[in-house]
């Protein structure tokens, strides 16, 4: 005599997450969710800041607890993009300050941008000129940081007398074409 075994009914697995069991109703939700994300991710990589600010805005009251801390963390990310920007400044001497301390704050790439926009502003900026001499030299662009310091002097020749006292230029100091600039009757 031959045994029939019953085949055992099929099993619909509810799906996980570290949060727990994911109903089927919420995971249509969470798929919307993570593709909204993935979306306002794409804004914020591609630097539209206010836009990408305003997705993940609109998306933190309903989004998984588990993406909702990320979120916040990109939240703030496009805040402070969105106000990076919004510094002003009375006077190009000013701009020219702030441009100093993120120099001094190890801010390169801040400090490059606002020598370039006081340059934008005041094509006669010797002193933006040397302001990127010196941040050219604090990075070991040593050929970049002798057109600027020469442009800073040919615009003032003064910078030439400062250049000579300014440690900042210490890592020149043992380039001959950098002392055949400050020194040029030697």
């Amino acid at each position: 005599m031959a045994i029939k075994t019953a085949k055992a009914p099929t099993v619909k697995r509810t799906p996980r997450t570290l949060a727990g069991d994911v109903v089927p109703a919420q995971a249509n939700g969470r798929t919307h969710a993570l593709a909204l994300y993935e979306q306002a991710l794409k804004l914020l990589q591609t630097g539209k800041y206010k836009e990408a600010h305003d997705a993940f805005n609109a998306m933190l009251a309903d989004s998984p607890p588990d993406v909702a801390a990320s979120i916040r963390m990109y939240v703030n990310a496009c805040l402070l993009q969105i106000n990076k920007g919004t510094t002003s400044f009375a006077t190009h001497e000013e701009h020219y300050d702030y441009a100093i301390s993120l120099l001094n704050e190890g801010n390169y790439e801040d400090a490059r941008q606002a020598f370039q926009q006081i340059l934008k502003e005041n094509e006669s900026a010797d002193y933006a000129f040397y302001g990127l001499a010196v941040l050219a030299s604090m990075t070991g662009e040593s050929h970049t940081c002798l057109e600027h310091l020469t442009e800073a002097i040919r615009r003032n020749p003064r910078n030439r007398i400062q250049a000579r006292a300014d440690s900042d230029f210490q890592d020149m100091a043992d380039d001959p074409r950098f002392t055949e600039l400050l020194y040029p009757e030697a």
